[in-house]
């Protein structure tokens, strides 16, 4: 596909979510006014703004499970991370009312802020206040039944193609803290459909390929450590970074 034709189709999914987005700002406006008694509204516009959006220009996902998910119970959820396109395919693939943590600047994204303000988690990189709020958040969201999603990696990375980068520790102590499984998520090929913002590729087209796998649950004995759990959920994503089930 000519680079020409990849910047026309960002173009025009961008446009799609703008539509649908400013389509809905009245309903989120009003929504967001009260996050606590309207999460699950909140999640669900974002939902279907994103997935519309993309439908509309040709992109689908496919999802692969290792074993069945059971969706009554939260997880803090790790995908791996490559394009904008993941937020949509976490949010095609879990049926959950759920938050992201995110960083601080997706508070300046037109999109994005809304959800950040009220649903979401932003958090600045370099400041330990901010890491421990944003913790606590997530914490309460935990204990009320809700998911949380850390992209584990902290960043889409700057080199293309991309590769798994080592991961950052907060989801995993956050697992450990609260006793809840994490739920790793390979999205092997988001990067060949958009990489990062599609800023210099462009956008196509195409079938997102998802892999869930098993949950990792923990024991709850007092000498497990985080690092560990770091260490396995990695070599579990990396066998099946860029393939499938």
């Amino acid at each position: 596909m000519p680079l020409i034709l990849k910047k026309i189709h960002r173009l025009l999914y961008f446009i799609s979510v703008l539509f649908f987005f400013s389509l809905c700002f009245p309903i989120l406006y009003f929504l967001s006014k009260n996050p606590q008694r309207y999460y699950s509204h909140i999640v669900w516009f974002r939902k279907w703004i994103s997935i519309i959006s993309l439908h509309l220009v040709g992109i689908r996902f496919k999802i692969n499970y290792e074993e069945p998910v059971d969706w009554s119970v939260p997880y803090i959820i790790c995908p791996n991370h490559t394009s904008i396109l993941d937020i949509t395919a976490l949010t095609y693939l879990c049926p959950q009312e759920f938050s992201f943590i995110g960083k601080i600047e997706l508070l300046k994204n037109p999109v994005t802020r809304i959800f950040f303000k009220s649903i979401d988690i932003p958090v600045k990189r370099e400041s330990k206040i901010s890491a421990f709020k944003a913790f606590k958040r997530a914490t309460e969201l935990l204990k009320e039944g809700k998911s949380i999603v850390i992209f584990p990696e902290g960043k889409i990375d700057d080199e293309f193609p991309p590769m798994l980068h080592k991961f950052k520790a907060g989801a995993f102590k956050m697992a450990i803290e609260n006793n809840i499984a994490i739920l790793p998520v390979v999205i092997h090929n988001a990067y060949e459909i958009m990489w990062d913002d599609g800023s210099r590729f462009g956008s196509k087209p195409g079938v997102i390929e998802i892999s869930v796998l098993k949950p990792i649950y923990f024991n709850g004995t007092e000498n497990q450590k985080y690092d560990s759990i770091e260490i396995e959920v990695y070599e579990k994503m990396s066998k099946v970074w860029n393939r499938k089930f």
